[in-house]
């Protein structure tokens, strides 16, 4: 059992009461994870605006770096997150598993990229050469690159606070592997 509490929009400033008034309105619920930065006077705000920023990576290929991401640091909150969000831009279960796992055998580019991903995460950032090489080989660019990091420093945030705070996952759990 966690000893770390989610706030409530109540215990929390009235800046952060705007961000969970659009959140209410936008997704239907404010997520614990977001509710918990709430916490911090400013970075839930500062987290939005970095997880939102414009990006040359598809939305699609955020979700294959946000999965791997999340499954390598153990992370079952955004592991759960992500799997929803994950199917909701197209992939099946099925998919969603085999991105977990660090393969995506149904798109060559995506396997690329999820194995690019993999071997940044895994190597704090010294991805392998072979990796690195696929990953380009695939069509990606620096410019990708640069946004592939961005997404996995955005989910090592993440992952490292509901690591450290097991507050309740709000998300269908994803199923183990």
């Amino acid at each position: 059992m966690s000893n770390f509490s989610v706030p409530t929009r109540e215990e929390v400033s009235s800046n952060n009461q705007a961000i969970f008034d659009n959140l209410q309105k936008g997704l239907g619920f404010v997520p614990n994870l977001y509710a918990y930065y709430a916490k911090n006077e400013t970075a839930l705000g500062d987290y939005l605006a970095l997880q939102n920023r414009k990006s040359t990576l598809k939305a699609k290929e955020r979700e294959v770096v946000n999965l791997i991401t999340s499954q390598i640091n153990g992370c079952l909150y955004c592991q759960s997150a992500h799997t929803v969000l994950g199917k909701m831009n197209g992939f099946t279960d099925e998919q969603v598993i085999e991105l977990r796992r660090g393969a995506a055998s149904f798109d060559a580019k995506l396997d690329a990229l999820v194995k690019f991903t993999a071997s940044v995460v895994e190597n704090k950032g010294k991805a392998t050469q072979e990796s690195k090489d696929a990953f380009f080989a695939a069509g990606y660019t620096e410019a990708n690159l640069i946004d592939v990091i961005i997404v996995v420093g955005d989910k090592i945030i993440s992952n490292y606070i509901h690591n450290l705070t097991d507050f309740a996952i709000d998300f269908p759990l994803a199923p183990q592997l």
